[in-house]
């Protein structure tokens, strides 16, 4: 008989990433409150451009998923991966530097995002410096975490350690591949790929960021606390097998359903849209594995409000793996793209899933290791049905003002034109139901003070178990009895267990992305599409800095409607210079793409000042600091230099006259402004930075021709 070994669970570092998910959850969640406020009324940012939608609407994002979720997913597997190899975290160093780096990084996002500066990619917005710290304490979490794999006494590897590794090394391949980009200054780089290119990445990146952070880590979460919870045994060993598998071979594959009917390869757009669908079987084979796990044991989920939120969890993971897979049908898609139907869609997931899970983690584990009981469970089940009301109340308006947006926007009058031919009538028709999703997002927030409150007083009732005494047999080889289920061998040897994910999961990446990189074909050159001018790229930037990609779109797709509405559809070869593309992904105010040249500088210049003064009951923040504040042209030329690296065909010495040209056109648009009705009387305009948008916004769509409208 094996010597038993003593050895100690450090509970330490798992109540810190509790408390920092709890934190983090707060703050995250109160921007995005503000963020809904604001789409109501304007004045909410209360003048101050580091508190416009545009800007505080990533800080959102990156807080609750990186922040909130993020947190919730170290103190997950800090717990369980200790209990499930009977072993101690490989180094305390390790975990603390883990800890205190990943809050850094919150930080860094928390003070840099609202300042502008920003990459603009969706969930990897964040600024060269902080993504190689982010991937340094990603590879600090990976040492400790496989550290603990191979010193650990329990031999078999369970489910749920199983998506803990895919977890790591997709994280790994994804933000290595979307972030790879040349420093411009110390917060300001460009990304190696432009356009078309640049989009496909950042939605392998995108999509995949949502399947293994919010999704793969969360379902070992599952696998292990909701068993737990309920005392029973997984439902299925067998379908956890099929469900691992599959899901980590598709989900890769699925990227391109963000970019249907845009100017992506029409095979590109299929592949995703295919295994988009092929999703539905593994996602719902683990929303059952979890449900069936409680069979028999309803009568404790009426009353445990721990379960209440386990099931609501996974539940809403179901709902959600169904309707993105339909929505990536492309008849489907053409009503849901660029409408709040798909925020509604996200918010399901986000509030649902990942928000439901970690209370139900958070209020069955703070009392373990406090060795303590939850102080009030009549204040859980408040909070839950708080909770589960706020996340209706958030989504249920949000799909009703998607399907009003996409009808109107499409209807046309037996005439033949658009009956809603003012973009605005569109917005004010869903204000109501921008002030209900408001109402759902203040209940769901209120919720977490319920929560805090709940586990502030369980926590003050006990004492931390720091260092939780265990003890276990040492590992020992298993003996043989014959033959056993193939997938044992695997279970029981983690570095082949880690590789064969890695191929697995990389299959699906190379083969979408190759072609895309290497075959010159799929993005055709237009001859006369031609590089920025140093003032339009500066107004790009600009542009990028303000968020403004966050409700405006660039890619008019080949449907009547939009070709009607905004012009000629887009062409990828359009977009050749386009470092970082900014085809965005929702349209509260209407694309841009051929909005050059379709307004007067005066009017841009009024607008940005005071929208509603040109478009009487627009919800768009002014922007009066670009009125005021003078264009930093400090590192022009050094733009135009990486520029160059990356193949941008400027002229060579160009760099060295660039802030000449710069001038030039400014000058020229200044004196217009000057010369022209109800003249500006700026003796500095042509050094302001609404001279550098005006440029750049004028300059958008007009490289090409008008051609023959699509009209399907």
């Amino acid at each position: 008989m094996a010597t038993l070994e003593k050895f100690a669970y450090d509970n330490g570092i798992v109540k810190n990433f509790a408390y920092a998910t709890a934190l983090w959850g707060v703050v995250g969640m109160l921007v995005g409150l503000l963020a809904a406020y604001q789409l109501i009324f304007p004045a909410a940012n209360l003048g101050l451009a580091e508190t416009t939608f545009g800007r505080i609407r990533p800080l959102h994002t990156n807080a609750v998923i990186f922040a909130f979720v993020g947190n919730g997913i170290f103190m997950g597997v800090y717990y369980s991966l200790q209990r499930l190899l009977k072993a101690r975290m490989y180094s305390d160093f390790l975990s603390k530097l883990h800890f205190w780096g990943w809050q850094l990084i919150i930080v860094a996002a928390a003070i840099s995002l609202p300042m502008g500066l920003t990459s603009s990619k969706e969930y990897a917005e964040l600024e060269w410096p902080i993504d190689i710290a982010i991937a340094l304490i990603w590879v600090v979490f990976g040492l400790n975490m496989f550290g603990t794999i191979l010193k650990r006494r329990e031999q078999h590897l369970y489910v749920a350690i199983w998506f803990y590794i895919a977890t790591w090394v997709t994280v790994t391949v994804l933000h290595i591949g979307n972030n790879l980009e040349l420093p411009v200054t110390f917060m300001k780089s460009y990304p190696v790929f432009a356009g078309v290119q640049d989009a496909l990445v950042q939605w392998w990146y995108g999509h995949n960021a949502v399947a293994f952070f919010l999704t793969t880590p969360y379902l070992g979460l599952m696998y292990y606390f909701l068993p737990k919870a309920a005392n029973r045994p997984v439902f299925s060993y067998k379908l956890s097998i099929i469900h691992f598998w599959a899901l980590i071979f598709i989900y890769i594959w699925a990227g391109p359903h963000h970019l249907l009917y845009t100017s992506l390869p029409d095979w590109a757009q299929s592949l995703g849209m295919v295994f988009s669908l092929m999703l539905i079987a593994p996602s719902w084979g683990g929303m059952l594995n979890g449900l069936l796990t409680l069979r028999g044991a309803w009568d404790r989920v009426r009353q445990d409000p721990i379960l209440k939120f386990m099931v609501v969890a996974v539940t809403a993971y179901g709902m959600a793996t169904l309707e993105g897979p339909l929505l990536s049908i492309k008849s489907v898609n053409a009503i849901s793209h660029y409408t709040d139907w798909t925020i509604g869609h996200v918010h399901i997931g986000t509030l649902g899933w990942n928000g439901m899970l970690t209370f139900g983690i958070l209020y069955w584990l703070l009392p373990r290791i406090f060795n303590t009981k939850l102080y009030s469970v009549k204040l859980a089940n408040s909070h839950f049905w708080i909770s589960t009301l706020g996340m209706l109340f958030y989504a249920i308006p949000l799909y009703w003002a998607g399907w009003t947006q996409s009808l109107m926007w499409k209807e046309f009058l037996p005439e033949g034109v658009l009956k809603y031919g003012n973009f605005l009538d569109t917005v004010t028709q869903i204000l109501p139901m921008y002030g209900l999703r408001a109402l759902g997002g203040t209940l769901y927030f209120s919720g977490l003070f319920v929560m805090v409150y709940n586990l502030r007083k369980t926590i003050k009732s006990g004492k931390l178990m720091a260092n939780e005494e265990a003890e276990a047999p040492a590992r020992m080889e298993p003996a043989s009895h014959g033959k056993e289920h193939w997938h044992r061998w695997i279970e029981r040897r983690p570095v082949q267990l880690l590789v064969a994910s890695t191929v697995v999961v990389l299959i699906g990446g190379l083969v979408e992305l190759a072609p895309m990189m290497l075959v010159e074909d799929n993005v055709p050159k237009i001859a006369s599409v031609k590089p920025y001018t140093p003032l339009e790229l500066e107004g790009r930037d600009i542009y990028i800095r303000e968020g403004c990609l966050g409700c405006h779109s660039q890619m008019i797709r080949p449907f009547r409607s939009e070709t009607e509405r905004y012009g000629e559809y887009s062409k990828s070869g359009e977009f050749i210079y386009d470092r970082p593309f900014l085809w965005g992904s929702k349209r509260t105010g209407p694309d841009l793409h051929r909005v050059g040249g379709k307004y007067s500088h005066i009017w841009h210049y009024t607008h940005m000042y005071e929208p509603t003064s040109t478009s009487p009951e627009s919800i768009m923040p002014p922007y009066p600091w670009l009125h005021t504040d003078m264009l930093d042209t400090s590192s022009t030329a050094r733009k135009i230099e990486v520029l160059q690296r990356l193949g941008t065909p400027y002229p060579e010495g160009y760099a060295a006259i660039a802030t000449q040209d710069l001038m030039k056109q400014a000058t020229e648009i200044a004196n217009e402004l000057r010369a022209g009705e109800g003249g500006i009387e700026d003796p500095e305009l042509e050094r302001k930075e609404i001279i550098a948008v005006i440029a750049y916004l004028q300059r958008l769509g007009t490289d090409i021709e008008p051609g023959p409208q699509a009209t399907n």
